[in-house]
């Protein structure tokens, strides 16, 4: 039984009964579920659509990831295409559509680089995370480097390792305890610096805790560092611009792995191709997913740098090889796909929209929005974009969380989906957007305009 974008209230009844009594979802609260939920059945450019034909702009592109926007017919059919010559084979193996995606996204990032495929962002770093250990006993015979440095209220992915990595603390306590083999320091959230500085005159205090860090762990025993250029799930955190050469020029200094992590900043997202670019940095290890293939298939990539690559070469007899296997890394099916998607996103010049979309956005944002007393800032880099809302600007004490969430649901009543930070207590305040690339002016607009009217409508519950 399929689904078509009819309007069929008994149909989609049977889906929502056939779902409560069947599946098991992730985050959302099942009680939620059994009185508001979507049935979605179909999607265009931003849009998706409802069983009950509701529509829907997108501001998410789902989870930060359908960046060609819904509807690509020509995916489904190069994934048919490739099904009909052959559907899988263990990447033990070679196979065409992978080898040309590795050499795509060798070319995009300048060229000097190889790419391990997985099939989601937590896996590509948690990939990231064994290569960077395995390459430490390598490189460094007699030292024990494992540990890695990353940042509280980061978000690296749901495996035990990634969350371990991650700093947000209501993700991570049911499933604690963690070996310590992570070690975090502070994080660039400079509207609410975790130090007490101002950005501009606070002398890089939290880069230059990463080295503090570096020194007391001790370098021999330290592997890597992980980073977001732009930390996405904590509110849209955007770096001072001197702060990743910082970052890597410790690295440099202690013989330390640089890993980027660019699951959600990638592929476009904040108006070039990677968000490290905006940087001028150089990734030892990069974890990509989700942009890559816009969500259309799952596959995504550990992509390391020929040094770190030619650590793994060897005779057989060496076992130098990448201890390391995913059944379904370098699906040729997934492969084909993500091949012809980022095909798309360079001649349509996506990367470049999300960059003029984004301008006229955070333009508008800031015209309309900050008549609202309650925003306190606006931020982003291209269609990567938080508001974070508070009780006023000068105490920057956070919105109430019921107030914040009720944005969130006025806007989806109004047919636009919008995000909400989940830094937990301290960082759960911020609306995020992350709409597909292909997004239009007329569908900004409308964003803006829904926006501005569920925030006046949040200002008038505050008065009462």
């Amino acid at each position: 039984m399929s689904l078509t974008n009819q309007p069929d209230p008994e149909a989609r009844r049977r889906v929502v009964a056939q779902d409560l009594q069947n599946v098991m979802h992730p985050i959302v609260q099942h009680r939620a579920l059994e009185t508001s939920q979507i049935v979605v059945t179909g999607g265009q450019g931003s849009t998706i659509i409802d069983a009950d034909g509701t529509t829907y702009l997108d501001a998410m592109a789902g989870l930060w990831c359908v960046n060609i926007g819904y509807g690509r017919s020509e995916l489904a059919e190069i994934a048919a295409e490739q099904m009909q010559q052959i559907a899988y084979y263990p990447h033990t193996a070679m196979n065409l559509p992978a080898a040309r995606l590795g050499e795509q996204i060798n070319g995009l990032m300048g060229g000097g680089y190889h790419s391990y495929f997985a099939n989601s962002g937590s896996e590509a770093n948690e990939a990231g995370f064994k290569i960077a250990r395995q390459y430490a006993k390598h490189e460094f015979p007699g030292q024990f480097r494992f540990k890695t440095i990353a940042r509280q209220y980061a978000y690296h992915g749901t495996t035990l390792a990634t969350l371990a990595a991650g700093g947000m603390g209501e993700r991570k306590t049911k499933f604690e305890p963690y070996a310590g083999e992570f070690i975090h320091v502070p994080a660039p959230t400079c509207y609410r610096c975790p130090l007490g500085l101002e950005s501009g005159s606070c002398g890089m205090a939290c880069a230059k805790l990463i080295e503090t860090t570096i020194l007391a762990e001790g370098p021999q025993t330290v592997a890597e560092i992980i980073v977001e250029p732009i930390m996405s799930a904590v509110g849209v955190a955007v770096p001072p611009d001197e702060y990743l050469p910082y970052v890597e020029s410790i690295c440099r200094k202690y013989d330390v792995l640089l890993h980027v992590d660019e699951v959600i900043n990638g592929f476009g997202r904040t108006g070039k191709m990677f968000a490290h670019q905006h940087y001028g940095i150089s990734p030892d290890i990069m974890a990509i997913a989700k942009g890559i293939v816009s969500a259309y298939l799952p596959i995504a990539a550990t992509v390391v740098k020929d040094k770190v690559f030619e650590s793994f070469l060897g005779e057989v007899a060496e076992a130098r090889q990448v201890m390391q296997v995913n059944t379904y890394g370098g699906h040729p099916v997934a492969a084909a796909v993500a091949v012809r998607n980022i095909e798309i996103m360079l001649e349509e010049k996506l990367p470049e929209r999300a960059a003029t979309m984004g301008a006229y956005l955070m333009d508008g944002f800031r015209d309309r929005l900050f008549r609202h007393g309650i925003v306190g800032d606006v931020r982003g880099k291209g269609l990567l974009i938080g508001i974070e809302l508070v009780t006023d600007r000068e105490s920057k004490v956070q919105l109430d969380g019921a107030l914040v969430q009720g944005v969130v649901d006025f806007c989806k009543a109004n047919g636009v989906i919008v995000g909400r930070s989940g830094g937990g207590v301290r960082h759960s305040n911020t609306i995020v957007l992350s709409p597909p690339l292909v997004i239009t002016k007329t569908e900004c607009d409308t964003l803006i305009e829904v926006l501005d009217k569920a925030l006046e409508a949040t200002v008038a519950k505050l008065k009462g």
